[in-house]
């Protein structure tokens, strides 16, 4: 599959409806490099929370790449980075903790490199409320 174009400089809202498209649409690598394009032209202060929600998109690729052990280190690693901001711009701060959190723990259990695969487009977050 085509990768998305890298730098591109999209405002917050707009990333945010062009991630959650490719989430629902079960490309959540594509989101990742939404999000890191983001992290990477936003302003200091924000550059964690894209940061963050670029590891669990990532974090969800790993995982229905069948990489459970992986998966399941960069979700955590995504909420932990996400968890110190207040909502901004909508996105559903505490909602993805949990969801990064209870989806670590699922694919956590498979085991390593060879667990079971997730399903992307079912374990789609919802990023804003």
């Amino acid at each position: 599959m085509e990768r998305q174009p890298e730098g591109v400089v999209r405002s917050p809202g707009r990333t945010l409806v062009e991630a959650q498209r490719l989430l629902d649409e079960g490309k959540p690598f594509h989101a990742h490099e939404v999000f890191e394009d983001a992290w990477k032209s936003g302003p200091e202060p924000e550059r964690e929370l894209w940061r963050g929600l670029a590891q669990l998109a990532v974090g969800l690729t790993h995982a229905a790449r069948g990489n459970a052990k992986g998966g399941a280190r960069l979700l955590l690693r995504g909420a932990e980075r996400i968890g110190g901001y207040r909502d901004p711009y909508g996105v559903d701060v505490s909602g993805l903790v949990a969801w990064a959190r209870a989806l670590a723990a699922r694919v956590g259990e498979g085991g390593g490199e060879g667990g079971a695969p997730v399903d992307a487009v079912a374990e789609a977050p919802r990023l804003a409320r």
